[in-house]
């Protein structure tokens, strides 16, 4: 009998096929005492697969490149986090085997996260995934993972970690499920980078028996458990109509009326540019430039490295506009040579562009870089500063610009929902605004991105974050200014109607949901997209907000 579940849909697209299981997870390895005399081979055990480990992570985010790649980077770097060797190594000494160390130590390090209010709690299943790895290696059982398949089939999760999302086959892997994550979660980001149709935060998805056939709307959130033939027909018309609609919408995003709404890409490197191009991108709205300072934790990349690779960006878009987010370090992006060790809790200390104001130096050789970049380039550069909180910031960072010699424009990222209080007075200092909207409800419901349990409240159909984010656009306009969307809220093609509505300038996502939303912005007036904004915003709910927004725009 066909049964229907609710996730969170993340990544747009149905998926019909049988259940497959995550590789089970490492066992637990046994408490046993070693001779003291066999201390120091055992530590060179840890180090060898921790090494080992953490070259693996970085082969895969190479060859998987783009966002992926600074997020593999990232877990590299926590395989081989010095404070945690250390803990390793103190543990052998004083009886552990290799494996139980690292299994000890890692625990205890997961602990602390929680300790620390959870900021931190979204890069769990990263941990737990470096953990993993190590221990397989140092036992020489076989990493957990993607299971072999010669037939596709739909994943199934408790969560993906970041190494095993990157390098999905989409031929093989339809789709996935997963009980934990949230929309902005890193499994979330990637699957809409795949273009596969993802479901987060489904209740109960480890109980699905392998084998079982399941049909998943990426779009919805739905998950439909041994569907009837009808429904399956149901579902395949409903894809191959957003696939005839992909394929009619083409050039300049913008309402039925012609109201303009600029598309562009959200890409963190060059090998994200391709991708951007042939989905028709008008430019790039968020180029996020920390995959250049995660290779080396402990140095800042050269001036002219960072040129190179900026130049690689800025040369895909002639007369395109690229809009750069200056290094966003800090929180869960931590870099030995920048971010304080020991915050309590590091989401709300030094991160952003206050981690930059303290390192002037890092700052002033990231514009340099981007001015030298840009010279000769028929390329309209914009650059922004992230974590904005007030006048104060906005005008540190323009004198900084102006003093590095920069001909850009320069912006302020609203993710601080004091920035969107007070949009008007930091629009006195910059020119443009750009709404991260990820990290604004995060701030907005103190509810971290990355936990499933709190998922309700990462939806940025939150009447209340719509509220901030017409606050922003109201001031732009006043202003004679432009406000964009940067977050993950832009690739919803239904709230990219309504944050249109709301008076936001541009929009900014994943390559991959721009199809999507040019096509269904060209089904709506921009008088049908306002009305569709004050419903949602007149909603006590996320879902009263959804539901109101398409009875207008579906005309109901």
């Amino acid at each position: 009998m066909e049964a229907t579940l609710r996730g969170v849909g993340v990544s747009h697209g149905v998926a019909i096929g049988e259940v497959r299981h995550m590789g089970t997870a490492v066992l637990e390895p046994p408490a046993k005492s070693i001779p003291s005399d066999e201390a120091e081979r055992e530590q060179g055990r840890a180090r060898q697969a921790v090494d080992a480990v953490a070259a693996d992570l970085m082969a895969r985010g190479n060859l998987a490149g783009g966002e992926a790649q600074a997020v593999l980077e990232a877990q590299a770097m926590m395989a081989q986090d010095p404070e945690l060797m250390a803990d390793v190594d103190r543990r052998i000494a004083v009886g552990s085997t290799a494996e139980r160390a690292v299994y000890d130590a890692f625990a205890a390090y997961r602990e602390l996260l929680a300790g620390a209010g959870e900021y931190l709690a979204g890069r769990v299943a990263d941990l737990d995934d470096v953990r993993n790895r190590i221990v397989a290696r140092l036992l020489g059982v076989p990493m957990p993972g993607v299971p072999d398949s010669d037939q596709p089939y739909v994943l199934v999760a408790r969560d993906l970690a970041p190494a095993d999302t990157a390098l999905l086959d989409p031929s093989l892997v339809l789709g996935f499920v997963t009980e934990e994550g949230g929309p902005t979660s890193h499994s979330a980001i990637l699957a809409r980078a795949l273009g596969v149709p993802a479901v987060v935060a489904l209740p109960g998805a480890g109980e699905l028996a392998e084998g079982t056939l399941i049909a998943v709307d990426g779009s919805t959130g739905d998950i439909f458990v041994d569907p009837t033939e009808a429904k399956k027909a149901e579902l395949e018309a409903t894809a191959a109509a957003r696939k005839a609609a992909l394929a009619a919408s083409t050039g300049p995003g913008a309402t039925a009326d012609g109201h303009k709404v600029p598309l562009l890409a959200n890409v963190g490197g060059p090998a994200d540019v391709p991708a951007a191009v042939e989905a028709g991108a008008e430019g790039v709205g968020l180029f996020r430039t920390e995959f250049l300072f995660l290779d080396d934790s402990k140095n800042a990349p050269s001036e002219q490295k960072q040129v190179e690779a900026y130049r690689q960006v800025l040369e895909a878009f002639p007369e395109g506009r690229v809009v750069v987010r200056v290094l966003d370090a800090g929180a869960d992006k931590p870099l030995d040579f920048l971010t304080p060790a020991d915050e309590p809790n590091p989401a709300l200390g030094v991160r952003g562009l206050r981690t930059l104001l303290d390192h002037p130096e890092v700052l002033r050789t990231q514009l340099t870089a981007l001015a030298k970049a840009a010279e000769g380039l028929p390329v309209y550069l914009e650059v922004m500063a992230p974590m904005v909180a007030d006048r104060t910031d906005a005008k540190a960072f323009a004198d900084a610009c102006r003093e590095a010699g920069l001909r850009a424009k320069f912006g302020a990222m609203v993710e601080i929902p004091s920035a969107a209080l007070r949009a008007r007075s930091i629009l006195q200092e910059v020119e443009f605004l750009s709404l991260g909207t990820n990290d604004l409800a995060q701030y907005t419901f103190a509810a971290d991105r990355q936990v499933g349990a709190v998922s309700r409240l990462q939806d940025p159909w939150q009447p209340a974050l719509l509220d901030l984010v017409a606050l922003s656009a109201e001031a732009a306009k006043a202003e004679g200014k432009s406000c964009g969307v940067c977050g993950e809220a832009a690739s919803d093609p239904l709230l990219a109607c309504v944050l249109t509505g709301l008076g936001v300038t541009s929009l900014s996502m994943g390559s991959a949901s721009i199809p999507y939303v040019r096509a269904t912005l060209a089904k709506h007036t921009l008088a049908q997209c306002e009305r569709a904004a004050a419903a949602a915003r007149a909603a006590d709910s996320a879902e009263e907000a959804r539901g109101a927004a398409q009875a207008v725009l579906s005309g109901e």
